[in-house]
């Protein structure tokens, strides 16, 4: 029997250069910024390959960052980097009293236009989770704010806010849509609730289903499972955010200092 080796060989050199070849045709123009791919019965046609091919072409310029796949639409060339969201600088009091949230100063220094929707504020009970990282019962009353973030039109990102009840009843802008210049970060700091330090934990995973309609993915790409708390100088945690990212839309850069 002969080996079937030299045949896979053959089919991995084929979507290579496919992929080779739309992606000197994205770095030459030829193919411009928001300009959709090939389709896959195009490419299937132009260089006599089964559809498995051109499908392993699409995701390696996917994974080299040169194009994006939205649920339902299609492929198109990405129109600039992805977000840098560093540590270090994204919560900055200087931003927010420039009237920049953290994600609206991030999609600026990225070259994007920044659109946000609110799906919901309000109060709730605290899940389990949530409520362990506020140091509340479970079920305990907390205000949620949960939004849906664009960039240039694109869904990027879900997050939603959990504050404490206590600390936000009294603070108007917290139940409204747009909290004002500096987000909510700034209008806790205003009421006395200085800002000391932010802990995030970070994970990758498959998104589900449901995420993946929610920010236009593609079925089983990846996203970013970002949970922050943020912690006063008196040490009590005013915020849990839980976030979920489109992974090939962010950059998380982390700056720690040397300790003995």
């Amino acid at each position: 029997m002969a080996s079937s080796e030299p045949a896979a060989s053959a089919k991995a050199k084929k979507y290579l250069q496919i992929a080779d070849d739309l992606a000197t045709e994205i770095k030459a123009g030829i193919l411009a910024p928001g300009a959709p791919v090939p389709s896959e019965a195009e490419l299937m046609q132009r260089y006599g390959v089964a559809s498995g091919t051109v499908r392993n072409a699409i995701a390696e310029l996917r994974t080299a960052q040169l194009i994006e796949t939205y649920h339902g639409r299609g492929s198109f060339v990405r129109y600039r980097p992805p977000v840098q969201h560093r540590s270090s600088d994204r919560f900055r009091r200087a931003h927010r009293k420039a009237g920049k949230a953290a994600y609206l100063a991030e999609t600026e220094a990225s070259g994007g236009t920044l659109s946000v929707t609110v799906l919901f504020i309000g109060p709730t009970e605290a899940p389990a989770d949530i409520a362990e990282r506020l140091q509340v019962p479970v079920g305990t009353r907390v205000l949620a704010r949960r939004r849906r973030y664009f960039r240039n039109g694109v869904p990027t990102e879900e997050a939603t806010s959990y504050l404490p009840w206590d600390v936000v009843k009294d603070i108007p802008e917290m139940f409204a849509e747009n909290p004002g210049g500096g987000g909510i970060y700034q209008r806790l700091e205003e009421h006395g609730f200085i800002l000391a330090e932010y802990e995030e934990t970070v994970r990758a995973r498959l998104a589900t289903k449901a995420e993946a309609v929610a920010l236009a993915l593609s079925p089983g790409a990846a996203v970013i499972h970002l949970v922050r708390e943020v912690v006063t100088t008196t040490g009590r945690v005013v915020e849990v955010c839980d976030t979920l990212m489109a992974a090939d839309h962010f950059v998380l850069t982390y700056q720690a200092a040397v300790t003995d």
